[in-house]
This record gives C-alpha cells, sequence and structure tokens, in this order.
C-alpha cells in the first residue's frame, strides 16, 4: 500500500513538473511573439480600440437604462 502511495505521489510530481515547464515554454514563446510582431499588435490594438469604446458604451447605456 505505501508503495502504491510512493507511485501516485511521483505520478503528481512528474505531472505538476511537466505543467509547470510547458507553462514557462508558453510564456517565452508568447514573449518572443509579441516582441517580434510588435508593430503588427499595435495596428491591431489601434483597430480594436473603435469597438471597444463603443461597446463601453452600449454597456453604459445598458446599465444607465436600469
Amino acid at each position: 500500500m505505501a508503495e502504491e502511495a510512493k507511485k501516485t505521489d511521483a505520478k503528481k510530481i512528474i505531472s505538476t513538473l511537466f505543467k509547470v515547464v510547458l507553462g514557462l515554454v508558453f510564456l517565452a514563446l508568447g514573449g518572443i511573439a509579441i516582441v517580434s510582431w510588435w508593430n503588427d499588435l499595435l495596428v491591431v490594438f489601434k483597430g480594436c480600440i473603435g469597438l471597444f469604446l463603443v461597446l463601453a458604451g452600449l454597456i453604459t447605456l445598458a446599465i444607465a437604462k436600469e
């Protein structure tokens, strides 16, 4: 019974370690993508500002109507 618990604990540790490493890899790739495509990201951000403001205005009006 004790050996089975050790195997389960080892599997949990390996699973957690794998998730942490995978998370760090995704963070690194995301950071590289942001740096590499910074100008394109700014264009997308600038394009979304108008839509965001329209939605914020509609939500504000809907809340004020109540």
